[in-house]
C-alpha cells in the first residue's frame, strides 16, 4: 500500500492482524500468479496498481464518497441492477467471496458442505477483513440458490442493513413479472437509502454508464479470437474481477486504453502465447478475487483460456441496456429486459446457457472446454452434466472440474488439465 491505511481500516472494525494476514497472502499469491507471467501488456499495469490498492487507495475512495453523502451499496451478483444504483449517484461494488477465511467460526453458523462462496462471504464477515463489506450502508444478497436464500437468514443477524431480493427460476411471463417486481422493489429501497428520486434523465445516466463498461469489457473479449492471444486469461480474467470494484469510468477508459494497445500487438501478430497454443474456454461458477487457482494451472500447462462463461466473464457483462426509450417506466422495462437475458444455473430448464456455452466455444475457437464448479454448488455441478452432453454432440472435448478455493488439490488438478490439453493437442 502507497499510504498507511490501519487507521481508517480499524475504524471500519477490521481484525487488523486477521486483515495485515490476508494481504500478505494475496499480495505473495498476486506476485506468483500474475507478475511471474512473460510479455504482459504494458496496459496491466493499471490494474495491478489497483489490485496494489484495492483494500486501501480504493477503500477510501469510497470513504470520501460516503463523507460527502453519496451511499455505498455491496453485492454479491451480477443480478443486482448497477444501472439503478447508478442513477442516484451512489456506488454499487462486489464483496469479499473468492478465499476461504475464518472457516471454523463459518461452521458453527453453516454446514460444511455449504458451497466455498457462500461460507466465503461469511467468513470475511466473521474473520472481519473485507472494508467492503463494512463500508457498504446497503448489503444485497440474492436468492439464486437454496444455499443462498436460507444463509441469508442467519447472515442477516450479522450485518444491519441486508437488503434481500428474490429471483425467478423459471423463465417465464411469471417469472419476468417477478423480477420485474423486485427490480421495482429495489429502486424504491435505493431511493429511500440515498434521498434521490430517480427520474429518466438520471436513469438514462445510470444505463449509459454501466452500457460503457460492458462495452469496454466485449471488446475486451472480442480481441481474445486472435491468433496469437494478445492477453491471457489471467489477466482477462483480472479486469473482469476489477470491473465489480473500480470506479465505473475510470474503469472504462483504462480497459479501452489497454484494448487500443493489444490491436496494435494483434496487427503484429505478437502473442502472449504462440500460435497454435491449446485454446481453453473456461464455463462454469464465477470466480472471485483471488480464486485464480484453475486459471493459473491451465496457463502454466501449455493451454491459453481465450473465453470464460461465468458471471465473472461473458455471461455477466455481455448484454446491454437498450437506452432509447423516454420514461422511467420505459427505462425500467429494458433493464428488466436485459437482466432476464442472463443464463445463470438457477433457471429451470436452461436450454440458453446450453446453447451458449457452444457458440462462445465456436466464437472463440476454443479448442477445447473446462467446465469448473465450486465443490457444493448444486445448480453449476447438477448442469454440468447436460453441458458436457451439448458439448459433446458438437464433437467439443470437455473436462469437468469440481473444487473449492483451497491449494491443497493443485497437483491433482495439474494432472488432470495437462493431461486433457495432451488430449486437444
Amino acid at each position: 500500500m502507497s499510504e498507511d491505511y490501519r487507521g481508517m481500516w480499524e475504524n471500519l472494525g477490521l481484525d487488523l492482524v486477521a486483515h495485515d494476514a490476508l494481504l500478505e497472502v494475496l499480495g505473495t499469491g498476486y506476485g506468483d500468479i500474475y507478475l511471474a507471467q512473460n510479455d504482459r501488456p504494458e496496459g496491466m499495469g493499471y490494474f495491478d496498481f489497483v489490485m496494489s490498492e484495492v483494500h486501501g487507495l480504493r477503500i477510501k475512495e469510497l470513504m470520501d464518497e460516503k463523507a460527502a453523502g453519496r451511499k455505498v451499496i455491496g453485492s454479491f451478483c451480477v443480478f443486482v441492477p448497477e444501472e439503478i444504483v447508478r442513477a442516484t449517484d451512489a456506488t454499487l461494488v462486489g464483496l469479499c467471496t473468492g478465499a476461504d477465511f475464518a472457516t471454523d467460526e463459518v461452521e458453527t453458523l453453516l454446514p460444511r458442505n455449504t458451497c466455498a462462496l457462500i461460507k466465503s462471504a461469511f467468513g470475511f464477515k466473521l474473520g472481519k477483513a473485507c472494508p467492503y463489506l463494512e463500508s457498504a450502508d446497503m448489503i444485497v444478497g440474492e436468492n439464486t440458490c437454496d444455499g443462498k436464500k436460507k444463509s441469508y437468514e442467519i447472515f442477516n443477524e450479522l450485518v444491519p442493513n441486508l437488503y434481500v431480493m428474490d429471483l425467478p427460476q423459471v423463465k417465464s411471463v411469471e417469472g419476468r413479472a417477478l423480477l420485474k417486481a423486485e427490480y421495482l422493489r429495489f429502486k424504491e429501497a435505493v431511493e429511500q437509502l440515498t434521498g434521490v428520486t430517480i427520474d429518466a434523465e438520471r436513469l438514462k445516466s445510470g444505463i449509459e454508464i454501466v452500457n460503457n463498461k460492458r462495452k469496454a469489457i466485449h471488446r475486451l473479449t472480442g480481441l481474445r479470437k486472435a491468433d496469437p492471444v494478445p492477453i491471457s486469461g489471467l489477466d482477462a480474467l483480472l479486469a473482469n474481477q476489477i470491473s465489480f470494484y473500480d470506479d465505473p469510468v475510470r474503469f472504462t477508459e483504462s480497459v479501452n486504453k489497454m484494448c487500443d494497445e493489444l490491436e496494435q500487438r494483434i496487427e503484429k501478430k505478437e502473442g502472449v502465447f504462440s500460435e497454435k497454443t491449446p485454446r481453453i474456454l473456461i464455463s462454469g461458477c464465477p470466480m472471485a478475487v483471488p480464486n485464480w487457482k484453475l486459471p493459473w494451472i491451465i496457463e502454466t500447462s501449455g493451454a491459453v483460456i481465450v473465453g470464460e462463461e461465468s458471471c465473472v466473464g461473458e455471461r455477466g457483462a455481455r448484454n446491454l441496456t437498450d437506452d432509447s426509450r423516454d420514461t422511467v417506466e420505459e427505462l425500467m422495462e429494458a433493464i428488466v429486459d436485459r437482466y432476464f437475458q442472463v443464463d445463470c444455473a438457477i433457471f429451470t430448464p436452461n436450454p440458453d446457457r446450453l446453447e451458449h456455452i457452444v457458440e462462445m466455444a465456436r466464437h472463440y475457437k476454443a479448442d477445447g472446454v473446462i467446465h469448473y464448479g465450486l465443490q457444493f454448488c448444486q445448480p453449476y455441478l447438477m448442469e454440468a452434466m447436460p453441458v458436457e452432453k451439448a458439448l459433446e454432440e458438437k464433437n467439443i472435448p470437455t473436462l469437468r472440474i469440481d473444487t473449492d478455493y483451497s491449494m491443497e488439490d493443485v497437483g491433482q488438478l495439474k494432472t488432470r488439465v495437462e493431461a486433457f490439453i495432451e488430449l486437444i493437442k
